[in-house]
C-alpha cells in the first residue's frame, strides 16, 4: 500500500472502532444491556477493553501517518516507537487472544462465555464485530507495515503486567459483588482458577511470540537495539 492508502485504511478502521465503542456505550443505557453491565460496568469485559485498546492504537497509527507526511520520519520517532510498542505488546496479542479464547469456549459450551440469553441483546453482527473481525484487522496491520519489537524480556513483562492487572480486576469485582465476570470462572475451584489464569498467560505469551515471528517473516529482523551499559 502507498502512504496515502495506509493512512486512509487506518482512518477507516479507527472510525469503525470509535463507532463500536459509541454504539455499545449507548446500548448500555437500555434496561436489558444495563443488566449485562451490572457489577463492574462494561469495562469488566476483556472484549470491550480490547475494542477500546484497538481504537487507541489506530488513533495513534493515524496520528503517526499524518505527522510522518508533515514532518518526516526523524521528527516523530517517539510516536512511531509508541505505536510499535502498543501494537506488538498489547493490540495484537490481546485481539488474537480474545478471538481464539472466545470461539474455542463458544463452540465447546457457549454458556461458559456467551449465554444464549445474550443473543437478544447483542445482534449477530455485533457479536462478530467484537469477537471475529478483530483478528483480520490485526493480521492486515502485520502485513501492512513493519513493527519494531522490544526486547523479548521487556515485551513479555509488559504483557504480564497488563494480564495481571486484568486478573486483579476480575478478582476484585468478585470480592465486591460475589459474581464472576464470565460464567466459566464459577465452574472452577480456586486451584482451577489459578491454573486457568496461568495457562491463559502462557497462551497469550505464545501469541506475542507468534506475532514477532509473523513480523519477522514479513519484514525481516526488526528489534529495538539493546541499551549500552
Amino acid at each position: 500500500m502507498t502512504r496515502t492508502s495506509t493512512c486512509v485504511y487506518h482512518f477507516l478502521v479507527l472510525s469503525w472502532y470509535i463507532f463500536l465503542n459509541y454504539h455499545i456505550s449507548q446500548k448500555g443505557r437500555n434496561t436489558q444491556m444495563s443488566k449485562v453491565f451490572q457489577n463492574g460496568g462494561q469495562w469488566k469485559y476483556l472484549t470491550l477493553l480490547n475494542l477500546l485498546l484497538q481504537a487507541i492504537f489506530y488513533g495513534v497509527a493515524c496520528l503517526e501517518d499524518v505527522l510522518k507526511r508533515m514532518k518526516g520520519k526523524k521528527d516523530i520517532k517517539f510516536i512511531t516507537a509508541f505505536r510499535d510498542l502498543l501494537f506488538t505488546t498489547l493490540a495484537f496479542p490481546i485481539s488474537t487472544f480474545v478471538f481464539l479464547s472466545f470461539w474455542l469456549l463458544f463452540f465447546y459450551d457457549r454458556e461458559l462465555v456467551y449465554p444464549k440469553a445474550v443473543d437478544g441483546i447483542f445482534p449477530v453482527w455485533l457479536n462478530h464485530a467484537m469477537h471475529t473481525f478483530i483478528l483480520p484487522f490485526s493480521l492486515v496491520e502485520v502485513i501492512l507495515r513493519p513493527h519494531c519489537y522490544p526486547l523479548k524480556k521487556n515485551g513479555l513483562t509488559l504483557l504480564a503486567a497488563a494480564s495481571l492487572a486484568y486478573i486483579c480486576r476480575v478478582l476484585w469485582i468478585y470480592s465486591e459483588t460475589g459474581t464472576w465476570v464470565y460464567p466459566v470462572f464459577a465452574k472452577l475451584s480456586p486451584v482451577g482458577l489459578a491454573a486457568f489464569f496461568s495457562l491463559s498467560y502462557i497462551f497469550i505469551a505464545s501469541i506475542y511470540l507468534l506475532g514477532e515471528k509473523l513480523n519477522h517473516c514479513q519484514w525481516g529482523e526488526m528489534r529495538q537495539p539493546k541499551k549500552k551499559k
